[in-house]
């Protein structure tokens, strides 16, 4: 793949004519996560993938906590075990305890007594493109959403968040599938 091609692509769109530094970093470990995780991968799946990252980190494409650390919501109150908040951490938004357990088996790190391990880059490309693979989240994965029969960007938002802003991050796949057809 060409990266000069796919920054290109997606400096135009979804990016709206320019690319951080950091956006470029963010960017390149998903794509190195890809690589090394999902070899011969279906480029659909990462390009959904990029898309939800793209999303759910406010387009900083850098792992981050959620705006208010979960204030007013269930997940936002400490844990009277760990002690520990388990709001949405890292590029995906791992939230609930729960999450963080199943999380934590996936990628072989504690993250019920370190949630915050969900921010180190590895482990958050780890969490976001193993987790959507297999469906950590939901139950649903980026298998049922596209395969040989099916390409639904739209409804493989199921696959995080039931359909909560579907139809945008679907746009933000086509504009990061349109770039990794052009890079390849």
């Amino acid at each position: 793949m060409s990266r000069t091609a796919f920054f290109d692509a997606v400096r135009a769109a979804p990016f709206d004519g320019r690319l951080s530094q950091d956006q470029v970093d963010g960017t390149e470990a998903i794509l190195h996560g890809w690589q090394f995780l999902f070899p011969n991968g279906d480029p659909r799946w990462l390009a959904y993938a990029l898309a939800t990252a793209f999303h759910e980190t406010d387009h900083t494409m850098q792992p981050v906590r959620e705006y208010g650390l979960g204030k007013g919501r269930p997940y936002g109150v400490a844990d009277p075990v760990t002690g520990h908040c388990f709001y949405g951490r890292g590029l995906i938004q791992l939230t609930w305890k729960v999450n963080y357990r199943k999380a934590s088996a996936l990628v072989d790190v504690d993250l019920v007594n370190e949630p915050d391990a969900a921010l180190e880059p590895d482990t958050a490309v780890a969490i976001l493109l193993l987790g959507m693979a297999r469906g950590l989240f939901t139950g649903r994965k980026l298998g049922d959403y596209f395969n040989a029969t099916i390409n639904d960007p739209m409804r493989a938002r199921r696959i995080v968040n039931g359909m909560d802003r579907a139809a945008i991050i679907a746009g933000y796949y086509r504009a990061f599938d349109a770039a990794l057809r052009t890079a390849a």
